[in-house]
């Protein structure tokens, strides 16, 4: 009884099973672990029902092992709980024998390693993690143990020196791949950071395997074990032998973008932080008539911009040195002739090398004759439109839809709609008395696919119920790509003339009868 008081409360699962597998030992602390109460655990077979899939075939090889008397320490074993959850335990097995020696079952007696075993993975991960990290790294990373043998040596470093990691471990760092003058100060950095001392950033110049040399940028870190005692030194580096020859290239590069600037076929010119003028390309040059020497120094908006835009142009320098860019503004710039050119602009920040405001650069399209063009078009458009609406004529439209989008004031007057009134209405179905509906259809159908009709008759209804005689000609309405948009009717109102003419022809069928 004391014996199974002690099983029972145990602060360790404590759990069985009989010969054939089932479960009939489950203490509290197993209970507890688990989930699953000694109830529901007794009769069922323990590897099917609480062992992890990955793991029923080893620990049942385990189990049939303690049931033929062989017995096993320490393995870990993944049960799986009632809310689905892993826990982990290391677990003795011991065989478990009756009063006359037999084999009756197996009993484990187990801690429950779940957070150690979680922790011990996410250190293995992280380890893992790290092996890669510095395997892998862009940047080379070496090492030397406390005799100053190479001990770490990661791709990249094979990569710059053009020895394999194979070729590199275990041979003296300082001997092998230091250039004999620097050998002495580097042997000493180690020596130090051996006794705990790091260095940061000297420079180490590498003999490569092919006898060149590379240039280091080298911080030396004291490696430690995990009880803290000094067992290397790690260095991890900057190869700026690459960062050297960008340095030449980029002088070049600027020398280039230099000329390209002086010389391109588009207007540059750029302001300092007070607005004066600090670059002047020679297109801006040409375009202006100022020569570059005309130019530095002077205020950019108040000597060259005209004075209507001066108010907006300044605002978008300034924001443009708030770090505030600003896309294809239209500016007007004043010649030496006293013409105007427009400019196209793109307005970007110009920085130094710290990232610091120092100006704006204006990248520009001379766009003049477009300008020009551009206000004839609208002057032409303008006066088209008043045309339209003033015209003697009745003059409507629909869009591709068959809705009124156009409505000038004479078809207003004739009608009695007013553009409001009539505007987004299917003019058919609107406008036009039924027995002429399916034929005008026809032909606003056939101006949409751009055959035009003339002369054509055509009823409308007013807005108080009379009748209006238009002879209209249906033209096809295109947009600036030739796409058909809709239909434009130029008419002329025949109401008078039709009634005229009705008349006449009732006043000659009378005579003819009278006859």
């Amino acid at each position: 009884n004391e014996l199974r008081q002690l099983v029972d409360t145990a602060n360790a699962p404590i759990f069985g099973i009989d010969g054939k597998g089932c479960v009939n030992e489950w203490n509290n602390k197993t209970a507890e672990i688990t989930g699953f109460t000694k109830k529901e655990a007794l009769g069922n077979h323990l590897v099917s029902k609480f062992i992890v899939s990955s793991l029923r075939s080893s620990v049942q090889e385990i189990l049939d092992n303690a049931l033929k008397g062989v017995e096993t320490s320490n393995y870990e074993l993944e049960f799986r709980t009632k809310s689905n959850e892993i826990r982990y335990l290391l677990v003795n097995a011991t065989t478990r024998r009756d009063a006359e020696n037999n084999i009756v079952g197996v009993v484990g007696v187990a801690q429950d390693v779940t957070e150690a075993a979680k922790h011990d993975r996410a250190v293995a991960a992280m380890a893992n993690e790290l092996r890669q990290l510095i395997d892998a790294a862009n940047a080379p990373i070496f090492g030397i143990n406390i005799d100053g043998l190479v001990n770490e040596w990661n791709e990249k470093t094979m990569e710059i020196t053009g020895y394999s990691k194979k070729e590199a471990m275990n041979l003296p760092l300082v001997e092998t791949f230091i250039v004999p003058k620097l050998k002495n100060s580097v042997k000493g950095i180690m020596d130090n950071a051996l006794l705990g001392k790091g260095t940061s950033n000297y420079e180490l110049e590498f003999r490569t395997k092919s006898n060149e040399i590379r240039y280091l940028l080298v911080n030396a870190t004291t490696r430690r074990d995990a009880d803290n005692n000094i067992v290397g030194v790690v260095g991890v580096a900057q190869d700026v032998t690459e960062a050297a020859k960008h340095d030449r290239a980029v002088a070049v590069m600027a020398n280039e973008l230099r000329q390209l600037v002086d010389t391109a076929n588009a207007p540059i010119f750029g302001i300092d932080g007070k607005g004066c003028v600090n670059e002047w390309n020679n297109k801006t040059a040409e375009i202006t008539g100022f020569t570059k020497k005309e130019a530095l120094g002077n205020h950019l908006v108040s000597k060259f911009i005209v004075s209507s835009l001066r108010s907006s142009v300044q605002e978008i320098l300034d924001n443009a040195l708030k770090g505030v860019e600003t896309s294809n503004y239209e500016l007007e710039f004043r010649t030496k002739s006293n013409e105007i050119r427009y400019l196209l602009v793109n307005a970007t920040t110009r920085r130094d090398a710290e990232n610091n405001i120092v100006g704006v650069v204006g990248v520009a399209q001379d766009v003049t004759e477009a300008a020009k063009h551009d206000r004839a078009v609208a002057a032409m458009a303008n006066e088209l439109r008043q045309l339209i609406d003033a015209a003697n004529a009745p003059i409507f439209g629909i869009n591709i839809d068959g809705l009124v989008n156009e409505w000038n004031e004479k078809t207003m007057e004739i009608t009695g709609y007013s553009k409001k009134e009539a505007m987004n209405l299917p003019l058919v179905e609107t406008f036009i008395v039924p027995k002429l509906k399916n034929s005008v259809k026809g032909i606003m159908d056939n101006a949409l696919l751009g055959k035009g009709t003339s002369n054509y008759e055509l009823e409308f209804r007013t807005k108080s119920n009379e009748i209006r005689y238009l002879l209209v000609n249906a033209t096809t309405r295109r947009d600036a790509d030739n796409n058909i948009v809709g239909v434009v009717g130029v008419a002329q109102d025949v109401t008078e003339a039709a009634k005229h003419d009705r008349a006449v022809a009732v006043m000659a069928n009378e005579l003819r009868q009278l006859v």
